[in-house]
Formats: structure tokens, sequence, C-alpha cells
């Protein structure tokens, strides 16, 4: 890492994900739920996409999960990594994976939550799990 960061574009919230927007910006993560399936899901909406239910409800995610597909942008600006984390909770989010090296990045491996601020608000991102930073620097 160099230190470099990337500028975040603010998102535009509207009445679906203004919560989980409004939670990001407190510093956590916040998913949909479906009482119905019984399953999480992930961009936020009312209607659960799995089973097309309204009876759905904001829960709190763990802030754990492994990365499922990564690729890494090399001509950017700034060099970036994004991501489709596979959340604890079951649903696929795409994100950004930051504070790590870029070429140790792989499939299956353990992240957690953390959190890039921008005026106004933050964006949930993950980075690899201290205990993979760890296994990391003892295979070097």
């Amino acid at each position: 890492m160099n230190g470099v960061s990337r500028e975040i574009l603010a998102p535009t919230p509207n009445p679906e994900t203004a919560a989980f927007w409004s939670a990001a910006g407190e510093g956590r993560l916040a998913l949909r739920y479906c009482r119905s399936c019984g399953r999480h899901h992930h961009y936020p909406r009312a209607i659960c996409p799995l089973c097309m239910s309204d009876a759905t409800e904001w829960r709190a995610a763990a802030g754990g999960g492994r990365i499922h597909a990564w690729s890494v942008m090399r001509r950017a600006p700034v060099p970036y990594a994004v991501a489709y984390v596979e959340l604890d909770e079951g649903p696929l989010m795409l994100t950004n994976i930051v504070n790590c090296d870029l070429d140790a990045l792989r499939i299956g491996q353990r992240v957690t939550l953390a959190f890039q601020r921008f005026e106004g608000g933050a964006l949930p991102v993950f980075e690899p799990a201290p205990e993979q930073a760890a296994e990391g620097a003892d295979r070097s």
C-alpha cells in the first residue's frame, strides 16, 4: 500500500436504501431480512428477491465474510480491488477490499467489515481478517 487513497463518491440514497446508508454512516452494516423465507438479501429492497414476499425488515450484519470473486483495477490512478464478498449471513455484496496487499488476495479468504468515510457518510468495505494477515506473514 502506498498510502494514497481513492476518492469515494457519495451515493444517492432512495427510500429503499436510505436506512442502509444511514447505518453505514454510523459504522454499522444493515441487511434486509425476509421473515417469510428466513434469508438475508442484498442490495436492499423492500420485496424479497428470493421469494417475492414483502415481509422484510432490517437486521444488523455480523461484519464478516469470504471473498467469492475479485479483480484488481490496476489502470486506475490509484489501484484498488473490487470483490464480491459472501457475507456470513449468506448474500453476496459487491464491495472493495482495502488495507491489503492486492497481490495476496484469494478466493475464500476471510474478510472483515471496515468503512471508508466520505463527506456525509461512509461506504462499507472489507479488509483481510486479522488471522488471514498473520497467516500470510508466516508464509513469507
